[in-house]
């Protein structure tokens, strides 16, 4: 399964059950993907879009690795350890790749 897949997939069960997600701000978290490119991942009005590339101005930026990214979305990640070591990269506002990470745990 790609982690494109995996990531369509999440944001289904998101959206199928947003009790998690409902009363977050509206967000627009990007990630950049070694092999699957730029996706974004849009938090508006307590649903889950998707969007291929650049479409809207992201408010942080995650640079790793297809293989990492699918670990984060399984919640396997040690994303400190991930960023400690340059496995992952964040541009933009840090604490939001953490809010990214707790809003997939609680999905798991």
């Amino acid at each position: 399964m790609s982690v494109i897949t995996e990531l369509k997939d999440l944001a289904e069960k998101m959206n199928a059950n947003p009790v998690h997600i409902e009363n977050e701000k509206d967000r627009v978290f990007q990630v950049n993907l070694d092999d699957a490119g730029i996706h974004q991942i849009i938090l508006k009005d307590g649903r889950i879009e998707m969007a291929e590339g650049t479409p809207y101005e992201p408010e942080v930026t995650l640079i790793l690795s297809d293989k990492n990214f699918s670990k984060l979305l399984k919640d396997e990640l040690n994303t400190t350890m991930a960023f400690m070591t340059g496995a992952l990269k964040v541009d933009g506002k840090i604490g939001l790749a953490l809010k990214l990470q707790e809003i997939v745990k609680r999905y798991q």
